[in-house]
């Protein structure tokens, strides 16, 4: 399992063709790659979650192309893709008293890599559960505890 801290951009949009266009051609253009995306829509706008890994100032680049956004940090896991993985995560979190806020990601194929991004309200601890729970031989891959 590899964990790590990447950069959240809520970006706040409206809903109407060639909305995200506009935003992913921001990214294309500064040639940031986007590990994850994901949006909530409620009526004439919505919410775009971006997750990138780069060094370059993404709010600045996003209020220059004159969108409104929120920067947080969250976790990318990379993990085994199946069945009981998801769940070995989120009780992980749980006993160790970490609130999810927000959560989305890509299953592997065929049993390969998936990516579950997450936000949480303390990064570092979470980290650290999660980086001990990839060396915790008490609950084995792709089990569940109860």
């Amino acid at each position: 399992m590899k964990v790590e801290i990447l950069k959240q951009f809520s970006v706040f949009m409206p809903n109407r063709p060639g909305a995200l266009s506009n935003l992913a051609r921001i990214f294309s253009e500064k040639g940031i790659d986007i590990k994850g995306l994901a949006s909530e829509v409620r009526d004439d706008s919505g919410v775009v979650r971006i997750t990138v890994a780069a060094d370059a100032d993404v709010s600045a680049i996003l209020s220059q192309g004159g969108f409104s956004s929120v920067e947080t940090n969250l976790l990318s896991v990379e993990l085994e893709g199946t069945p009981g993985e998801l769940h070995r995560i989120a009780k992980t979190l749980a006993d160790g008293k970490i609130n999810i806020t927000t959560v989305y990601g890509s299953s592997g194929h065929s049993g390969g890599i998936a990516r579950i991004l997450i936000a949480v309200e303390n990064v570092q601890k979470a980290r650290g559960l999660l980086e001990s729970l990839s060396t915790d031989s008490t609950i084995p891959r792709g089990m569940s505890a109860s």
